[in-house]
């Protein structure tokens, strides 16, 4: 887990009721910066989201360690792909392949509140981060 993730979360962490931490997620989906419309194509969409998300997962060869960029269409996944998107950025394939999202979202008491077509999105989101992780490592 990165510093970036237990910064981003604190204010989910310390929200104390399921509305704040919506909010508190939609604010900071503010935050993440939106993919040049160029970007937005098919082959970058991440199936498996009922929402668009639009992802794109790189190896940074000089520092060995992924890089991910994404966007969404919707205010409250683009949130969550910003978590995402923290917990995984800058980790080595190794360190990628250690993090449980899942967990990591349950801590943020996150999962109980979210749709199943949201549960399965998170999941499609991290299985392609994952996915290159595992390419990297053969």
């Amino acid at each position: 887990m990165t510093n970036t993730f237990n910064k981003v979360s604190e204010s989910i962490r310390n929200a104390s009721v399921w509305q704040q931490k919506y909010r508190e997620i939609m604010l900071l989906g503010k935050t993440l910066p939106s993919l040049l419309t160029a970007l937005k194509i098919d082959d970058a969409l991440v199936p498996g989201c009922e929402s668009k998300v639009w992802m794109y997962v790189e190896f940074d060869l000089t520092e060995n360690v992924l890089v991910v960029a994404g966007d969404s269409d919707t205010r409250i996944v683009k949130g969550l792909l910003a978590l995402i998107l923290a917990l995984y950025n800058g980790l080595t394939p190794e360190q990628v392949l250690q993090v449980n999202a899942y967990n990591e979202f349950e801590k943020l008491g996150l999962i109980s509140h979210l749709s199943p077509s949201r549960g399965n999105g998170i999941k499609a989101m991290v299985e392609k981060i994952q996915t290159m992780a595992k390419q990297k490592l053969i």
